[in-house]
């Protein structure tokens, strides 16, 4: 994780989500595409992947045209392919035929000049334990206004 610079990050993936594995995968894109998400110009709030014929496409995820290119930019919209390893497409094959798991982008960043995601085998939270994580975040920034109101005296 030496060159790292990480674009864009989902949040609420984070708060929705059990995350049980992750996965660093390539994105398949086009010249227009790179140009735009070296931008920033990247939004996937609901975004997810899915398997289809042995391949894994990330769907939702739009990457805004770039603004200085001609006529020949492309569709913000459209899935985008994700590379990695067949074994490993085998396991999240396997993983996503369990019941209640789904695989969910976490972030996208530049690892040495090339586009990257993270992409989480993740199970979904009940009502119950989204209030158990705001509690818990809650007492941190409670814990941490204490710890600073000591250190300054």
């Amino acid at each position: 994780m030496a060159d790292r610079k990480i674009i864009a990050e989902n949040r609420k993936a984070r708060f929705d989500y059990f995350i049980e594995d992750t996965y660093e995968c390539g994105v398949e894109l086009q010249g227009t595409e790179v140009k735009s998400v070296k931008n920033g110009s990247i939004s996937f709030p609901d975004a997810f992947a899915e398997i289809i014929n042995g391949e894994v496409w990330v769907k939702n995820v739009h990457i805004s045209e770039y603004a200085f290119s001609s006529i020949f930019n492309h569709n913000p919209d459209r899935p985008k392919k994700l590379l990695l390893h067949k074994e490993e497409i085998k396991k999240l094959t396997r993983k996503v035929d369990e019941k209640g798991y789904t695989l969910v982008p976490l972030d996208f960043y530049l690892k040495n000049g090339r586009v990257k995601a993270t992409l989480g085998v993740c199970k979904g939270k009940k009502q119950y334990d989204k209030r158990e994580s705001i509690k818990n975040r809650d007492l941190n920034r409670e814990m941490q206004r204490d710890f600073s109101k000591r250190l300054k005296g």
